[in-house]
């Protein structure tokens, strides 16, 4: 194979390589879409409701991550109310507050989880943006790499 076969070659390679890059950047987009979708419509189907006295977003039907922060945190504060200031390791076993106690951390331990997924259904969709930028920059160098240099003629000086 000539170097001329080769350099000729490689246009191709990147060309590919920029379709699979935006492939994936727009799988992972609408993975990162569909993930972000499915935990807000299953944290609306509970009906969770953010409690009045919460920092922020007292009333509102928890569905989005800033949602399920501020009913954790409330959760937390009336379940540390109940238990005098005591986490459930602290509780003694036959405290009638630790049963509140443990379900109020169950459910924040469920919140948080929440939180977690959206964060990862953005991360994942952030990454298929960034990966269809790639795939955009990389299709652009092959069109140029494949793009004949037009010959400049020789400037004869006198």
């Amino acid at each position: 194979m000539s170097n001329a076969a080769a350099v000729q070659s490689k246009p191709a390679h990147i060309k590919l390589l920029a379709i699979i890059v935006i492939a994936f950047g727009a799988l992972f987009a609408v993975a990162g879409t569909g993930t972000w979708i499915a935990v807000s419509s299953n944290l609306r189907a509970e009906q969770i409701t953010v409690s009045e006295d919460a920092a922020a977003f007292g009333g509102e039907i928890v569905d989005t991550p800033w949602e399920a922060w501020a009913q954790a945190d409330i959760i937390n504060k009336h379940a540390l109310a109940g238990s005098d200031g005591k986490t459930y390791a602290e509780l003694d076993k036959d405290d009638p507050a630790r049963a509140t106690v443990m379900n109020g951390s169950f459910l924040r331990a469920s919140l948080f989880t929440s939180v977690v997924a959206f964060g990862v259904g953005l991360l994942v969709f952030g990454l298929g943006v960034v990966f269809i930028i790639t795939g955009e920059a990389l299709r652009r160098i092959a069109v140029r790499v494949e793009a004949p240099v037009a010959a400049t003629p020789a400037v004869e000086r006198v």
